[in-house]
């Protein structure tokens, strides 16, 4: 009996520590008043398994790891002359300003963007890209489906490495699980070396980087092209059978020019990371010219940051839109800051409009945006449904000048979580084209009223309301 007591005295006691230690850090640390206030309610209402909980989903390592092992030196390529700046930028000069201070690197000129548009355009060019590789091939993925379309990148990759080109394929643990799965059994037939960032197991080590994802998507070929974007490496994004279950639109780009360098850069971080490898020299960093006239700049985000790039990206293009600021985004769930940045937009004049997918994949996290549409809508911000299938696309255009795009979605885990990576470009073509197709959408699609929101019957306002609680982690 005395030793039941005593066993109890100490459970009760680390229960104590445990909350305590736990409440103190996310009183210091957490960004967010209501993702503190959150935790807390979660550790005293489950003693241990809520501070322990805390401890893998909620505490932050990847600053302190990233400046030990991850940052590799800037590109170092010099910025755009001045007058080429001032043509292309013009009114939204301060957002380009902000740019400069935000990223690690230069707006650089000579740049070729070009937008492919679902799978059938995307996937031949990129397997092309890799079919013509001499040096190397860089791919990172946040899903690779082990279907047809995988087959087809897995052949590629394996033919590429079969001819002396050095090849790394970059997956994340999470969306593209591992050994045992048909997608381990594919790559390993084709004999090919694979890096999985920040593994899942049972290890405590894993297990305190469960939360954190690498959702980057890129492919370079030998330094000096590259694809970014929103699309996977899945059957997926084919539409010729647009009908069938789990299809999605989007859209991926083709990058030529000096941008390609900081995206190489970005890659690198990345594998040194997973696999421990520094990659430099000019089979991945070669000299680069010219491509095209557009400026761009490789924009990273992600944990292992002081600074949330890509949502102060956003945030800045919403305060310095002067005409127009066009989103499409599979996902919104918008934070304090950046719905009043867009409110603020919209009341100023600015034509401020959000595509939003009819379809979802995700019901939580659509049932949490619907609980911010009614702030957006009452304040002159417009809602546009697009029609199925589900549409994946992650691009904003402002001023029918400044494009941004990549793999970030407008939620709390793509701007503070995830490992993601956006470009922003400065083209009057290149927003005109993206502006036509959202355009073809918003005809086809449905605009979403105020009325369409306040018609929401009770225990679906409940239902969304409760998802929103659990935005800073859905």
């Amino acid at each position: 009996m005395d030793h039941l007591r005593l066993w109890l005295l100490v459970l009760s006691a680390a229960e104590i520590v445990l909350g305590l230690v736990a409440s103190c850090h996310a009183l210091m640390w957490r960004r967010e008043p209501r993702a503190a206030t959150l935790w807390l309610v979660i550790v005293w209402l489950m003693p241990i398994v809520g501070p322990l909980a805390y401890l893998v989903l909620g505490v932050n390592r990847s600053q302190r790891q990233a400046r030990r092992k991850l940052q590799l030196a800037p590109t170092g390529m010099p910025a755009c002359l001045p007058a080429e700046r001032a043509a292309l930028v013009g009114d939204l000069e301060p957002l380009s300003r902000l740019g400069d201070r935000v990223s690690t690197e230069p707006l650089c000129a000579g740049n070729a963007v070009e937008p492919l548009f679902n799978g059938e355009e995307a996937f031949p060019i990129m397997l092309d890209a890799i079919a013509g590789a001499r040096r190397s091939v860089a791919l990172c993925s946040y899903i690779f489906d082990a279907d047809e379309i995988g087959r087809r990148f897995a052949d590629a990759l394996q033919a590429a490495s079969e001819r002396g080109v050095r090849v790394k394929l970059l997956l994340d643990a999470w969306g593209a699980p591992g050994a045992f799965s048909s997608l381990g059994r594919l790559l390993r037939s084709r004999n090919l070396r694979v890096a999985t960032f920040a593994p899942i197991g049972f290890i405590p080590s894993r297990l305190l980087h469960l939360n954190l994802r690498n959702h980057r998507k890129i492919l370079v070929a030998d330094g000096t092209v590259a694809f970014s974007g929103g699309m996977n490496i899945s059957a997926r994004h084919l539409m010729a059978d647009a009908a069938r279950p789990g299809r999605c639109r989007d859209v991926h780009f083709r990058l030529r020019g000096p941008v390609v360098a900081q995206i190489v850069r970005v890659f690198a971080e990345d594998w040194k990371f997973a696999a421990g490898e520094t990659l430099g020299g000019e089979a991945w960093f070669p000299a680069l010219g010219r491509s095209g006239g557009m400026l761009a700049r490789c924009v990273p985000s992600g944990p292992d940051a002081s600074l949330e790039r890509i949502y102060w990206f956003v945030l800045g293009a919403a305060q310095a839109a002067r005409t127009s600021l066009h989103i499409m985004t599979p996902y919104l769930i918008p934070e304090t800051g950046l719905r009043h940045a867009l409110i603020s937009a919209a009341l100023c004049g600015v034509d401020v409009r959000i595509y939003l997918p009819a379809e979802t994949d995700h019901r939580v996290v659509a049932w949490a945006g619907e609980a911010f549409l009614w702030e957006l809508l009452a304040h002159g911000v417009r809602i546009i449904r697009t029609p199925g299938p589900f549409d994946h696309s992650k691009v904003a255009v402002a001023d029918g000048r400044w494009v941004f795009f990549g793999s970030a979605n407008l939620d709390p885990r793509s701007l503070r979580l995830n490992f993601e990576m956006n470009v922003e470009t400065w083209d009057l073509g290149l927003a005109r084209d993206l502006e036509k197709r959202m355009a073809a959408l918003e005809r086809s699609g449905r605009r979403v009223s105020l009325a369409d929101v306040d018609s929401r019957p009770t225990l679906v306002r409940i239902r969304d309301g409760m998802a929103k609680l659990f935005t800073p982690y859905l």
